[in-house]
Order: structure tokens, then sequence, then C-alpha cells
């Protein structure tokens, strides 16, 4: 019996759409795709900005510079957005949905922003929406969430989710080295683009936190600005006593239930506790770790980006999105809740690294301990280093609200003893 044909589209043929397009046309792997997709997937055209740039092994009569042409053509069955951004990325997938195409997207921007109408749209129109590789590039973590964990009751979401900024903290601990100089490394191997304010500034991880909570939480994906700091005033003394304390320094993304409707949402760096499942996960690697009611701690693992293994992860969309066309089916969207409320996260408790630089003399140390007190923060360690005529002081809490701690902050930098605040940075405790 001849097996029907799914008719895919591709726009941006990158490191990502390139090894994509590669992948379904393996003819090594023919019987393989047949089984998975039910149905032959043939590749009818890609949209790229230039069709005189080699393209690897994509045919050149596949290549048009006409992306709006190509997601308005009726005859398609999957459309493959990969160019990046919200617009025109958005227009093109609107377009596809409307005339009833399903959509596959790694565009964790596109997701973050308006995921939540689109999906409806989807829905309205009898196609799919797909988007595993917005987060964690071969991690299937939006697989896991949307299928295997859809009945759990998940407290909380937490993940190494952006493999630029891992790789920098990874080799500050490692090598000892500071910031600044690791960032260039970065960039002179690929893994930190010329401007790397989306990824060390957290805006990636962010868009990517939008995503991961609207699938365990029932938030909407939409603009919705999430609390976030990023990784460039890390210094190398943080990361030295990070080290001699037993705990690393990463940049996470959190999605934390706070009561019954209470949903705390952030991303930040922690001092993450070597026992923690999320400590050993190290250079451009990604994890997200979930903690559910019946099912405890789980964490998936794996390459975060590159070509290859995001394109791994949108092949599998591909042929999750054909078996649906070739059943006549399509997934219903996640439900929102409509009770979900954010809690800001001055009003959520953590243990906190907090390091402070004073005069060395008498008295100082009264001082500053007397601040913490005033704003009821709890010093549970302390550690003293002299230098010259000054000194370092590094104080861990015992558990306070991030509103208290940032007051206690505000009231140091007031004493004329103290010259300079260093960072405050969450803890993050082992797995009980």
């Amino acid at each position: 019996m001849t097996s029907p044909v799914i008719r895919v589209g591709v726009i941006g043929a990158g490191f990502v759409g390139s090894a994509l397009v590669e992948l379904l046309n393996d003819r090594s792997r023919n019987d393989a795709l047949l089984d998975a997709a039910t149905a032959t997937i043939e590749v009818v055209g890609v949209a790229v900005r230039d069709t005189s740039k080699p393209r690897g092994s994509i045919s050149k009569d596949l290549l048009t510079t006409d992306a709006a042409e190509l997601a308005g053509r009726k005859d398609l069955d999957i459309l493959v957005e990969l160019a990046g951004g919200i617009e025109p990325a958005r227009s093109y997938v609107e377009a596809a949905l409307k005339n009833g195409v399903s959509v596959v997207t790694a565009n964790k921007a596109l997701m973050a922003d308006c995921g939540t109408e689109l999906a409806r749209l989807a829905s309205e129109n009898d196609c799919d929406l797909f988007y595993e590789a917005a987060v964690g590039g071969a991690v299937p973590i939006i697989r896991a969430l949307r299928t295997s964990l859809a009945g759990e009751r998940i407290n909380r979401v937490m993940g190494i989710v952006n493999g630029t900024t891992n790789f920098i903290l990874s080799k500050m601990t490692s090598e000892g080295s500071d910031y600044g100089v690791v960032l260039k490394e970065a960039q002179a191997l690929g893994y930190a683009e010329a401007d790397p304010t989306a990824d060390v500034e957290g805006f990636d991880a962010a868009a990517k936190v939008q995503v991961l909570s609207s699938l365990a939480f029932g938030t909407e994906m939409k603009s919705t600005e999430i609390s976030r700091e990023g990784i460039s005033g890390i210094r190398s003394v943080d990361v030295d006593f990070a080290k001699n304390a037993g705990y690393v320094i990463k940049l996470v993304g959190v999605a934390e239930r706070h009561g019954a409707h209470g949903l705390s949402r952030r991303v930040h760096p922690a001092l993450i506790e070597l026992s923690h499942p999320l400590a050993s996960v190290n250079g451009a690697m990604n994890a997200v770790f979930v903690e559910g009611v019946n099912s405890g701690p789980l964490m998936w693992s794996g390459q975060g980006a590159g070509g290859g293994p995001t394109a791994t992860a949108v092949l599998g969309d591909v042929l999750d999105a054909a078996r649906n066309r070739v059943d006549k089916r399509h997934q219903v969207p996640f439900s929102v809740d409509p009770e979900i409320k954010d809690i800001d996260a001055g009003d959520t408790s953590s243990i906190f690294y907090i390091s402070v630089d004073v005069k060395d003399e008498p008295g100082v140390l009264a001082a500053v301990a007397g601040v913490f007190g005033k704003n009821n923060v709890s010093i549970r360690s302390m550690e003293q280093h002299g230098m010259s005529n000054e000194a370092r002081i590094s104080f861990m809490t015992h558990e306070a609200l991030g509103k208290n701690v940032q007051a206690t902050i505000s009231d140091l930098a007031k004493l004329s003893s103290v010259d300079s605040i260093g960072n405050c940075i969450r803890v993050i405790e082992g797995v009980k």
C-alpha cells in the first residue's frame, strides 16, 4: 500500500534548518522516518535570505527568498519556522495556522510572547503547534510535561536552560578565570554572540521559563515580565567562595508554587550545593529539574544548543505532527489556570550569600551585623578576608525573605564603614 505524503516547508536554513533538512532527506533512515511518521515526508521548499549561499545538501530547486509565500501555501501540511525573533516569524506562523497547516518552531521568543494565542489559533483550525526545541535543544522536557507528567501536580520546575552562561560559569569555576576573560573565550568558540546580552543578562532563560511554566502550571504564554538577573556581575571571588563552601554558581530559571494559587517565576544566579543534581551540569549542557507531588524529583539533561541536537528535537515534532495529519487529529492546547497569580521575588524566601567590602577598623562587624538584625535577616555563617586597610566579609544567611535581604543591602550601603556591596546570590541546597 502506498504511504501518504506529508509536505513540509522550512523557513530558515542556518545550522538547525540545514541539519533538519539533511535528517529528513537521509535515505539510510527512510524506513525509520516512514515508521515514525506513518507517511513519507517530502520537503517542498526552504526559505532563506540569500539563495546564492551554499546550503550543504539542500537542493537549489527547493530554495526561495519568499518566506511569506512559502508560509501561505495551501498545499503544505507542516511549516517549520526556524527564523527566530517575533516578527516576521509571527506573521508566517499565523498565516500557516489559518490555512490549517501544522507548525513546528524552535522560537522561544515567539512562544514566550504569544504562544497561548498561537496554540488557540492552531486548535481552531484543526492543526498542531509544536515547540519542543524552544527549550533545552535536544532535551525532551516539553514532551515530558505535555504527556508523561500531564496529570501530575508539579510544585517546582528549575533548570539550567542557557548553554552560554553555563559554559562561562563552568569555566570560571574550573579555571578560576574572571568573567570578562571567559566571555571572550566563549565568543571566540561560538558559544556567545558578539552582543551576548540576551544570554548573560537572562533574557533567553526568562523566555524559556515562560514556556515551561505554561505547561507545568497553566500560565499564559504572553508578554509578561519575569524577575531577571544575569551573570555579568559574578566575580572570581564569588566563585571561589562557592567552591570552598561546597557549592557551584549557575544561572537558573525557576517556576515554583507558593500556596494554593501563587507562582514565583524568576531567573538569577544561584549557589547550588554540590549534592544537587544540577550542580554537575557543566559546559554548554542544559538540564531541567522537576519536582512533582507524586513523582518526586526528576531531571532531564543534554545538549542545549547546536545544529544537530536542536534539529533532532525539531524532527521529533515534525514526526508527531505528521502522524496527527495522517490520523486527522490534533493536539488540544494546554488549559490556562485563571487563578494563578505571580508572586514577587521579594516575597519568596531563600538562603542568601552576601559579600561586603568594608574598612578594616574596630566596630565594623558589629555595625554590619546590626543591619542584618534590624531587617530580620539571620546570619548563618561568616568569613572575613583582610585586604590591606580593607576587608571582605562573606555571609551566608538563614532562610530569609528576598525583600528583607534587599532592605539589608540598601541599609549596608549607607554605612560609612562599607566601601561596596559585592554580590547577593540565592542559595539552593541539595535534594533532601
